[in-house]
């Protein structure tokens, strides 16, 4: 069996040692929407022939889509940002730089240096603690350095990723919106943020229970009204939620690749799941 496909970025809940379990429960179709694209490690590690992938973090889908549009002249400006440059101080001065206010209320400047800013986008999530992406209440990464040994810089992975993202949209959506352009013969996966996790502030948006509700109602919908079919990744609080609306639910033991406290012994999932109606 072949090794599952890595991804560019470190990510909470990263499906890429789960994928072989996630696989056989994803939607049959031609084409996979995704409204909460991640690290992306299902559709590198899966072969429809096209994508639908969004998320309304837009510092990653800024990032995605200058490596769709220019994956060598990309990864030249990403490897100068790696030498040399593995300690707290440089850390500290990027973050700045990333979080500056200028980026938000100067558009011609946001234009200007967004491949900039994207690079520097990998930067904090190679070399800040535990690889998390997460925002303070004013939209800035508030992630710390992490003192990792030896930063891994991924270009195999970006290579990777520029290839398989020709078969791709990549848009920045929130999730309502991206569930409003399935057509009739997608598929739907969704790998929102966990449900009683915890950690939501990948966006200054957050998600809460009522997100969740509101996502699960909309994709039972979805299902209802057009008969696509639907796979959900969720924590075992979610359970009781999928299963009133009717979802087949698949419990599995994932390893947790980040930990605030450590515990790095597998936990349960859940995968929710809706058949296509034809």
């Amino acid at each position: 069996m072949a090794k599952p496909i890595k991804t560019i970025l470190k990510w909470a809940g990263s499906k890429v040692r789960i994928i072989e379990q996630l696989r056989p429960h994803l939607p049959k179709s031609k084409r996979l929407v995704e409204p909460f694209a991640g690290s992306c490690a299902v559709m590198m590690n899966t072969d429809y022939e096209q994508y639908l992938i969004a998320d309304v973090n837009q510092d990653l889908i800024c990032f995605y889509n200058h490596i769709k549009d220019n994956d060598n002249g990309f990864i030249s400006t990403l490897k100068q940002l790696f030498i040399d440059a593995n300690n707290k101080t440089v850390f500290i001065k990027r973050r700045n730089d990333f979080n500056c206010d200028l980026w938000h209320s100067d558009p011609f400047l946001m234009l200007c240096i967004a491949y900039y800013r994207s690079s520097l986008f990998l930067y904090l999530n190679r070399h800040c603690y535990n690889g998390l992406c997460r925002y303070n209440s004013k939209g800035g990464f508030n992630v710390p350095f992490g003192r990792h040994k030896k930063p891994y810089f991924p270009e195999n992975e970006i290579v990777a990723f520029a290839d398989k993202a020709r078969n791709a949209d990549i848009t920045c959506l929130e999730w309502q919106d991206t569930l409003s352009l399935v057509d009739f013969n997608d598929g739907v996966y969704c790998d929102p943020p966990y449900m009683g996790s915890g950690f939501t502030q990948y966006h200054t948006a957050g998600f809460s229970d009522a997100d969740h509700e509101a996502l699960a109602s909309a994709l039972k919908d979805i299902n209802d009204i057009q008969g696509n079919p639907i796979t959900v990744s969720n924590s075992p609080e979610a359970t009781e939620l999928y299963a009133d609306l009717g979802f087949t639910i698949h419990e599995i033991d994932a390893p947790r690749t980040i930990s605030a406290t450590g515990n790095r012994k597998p936990a349960k999932e859940i995968i929710a799941v809706l058949e296509g109606v034809k």
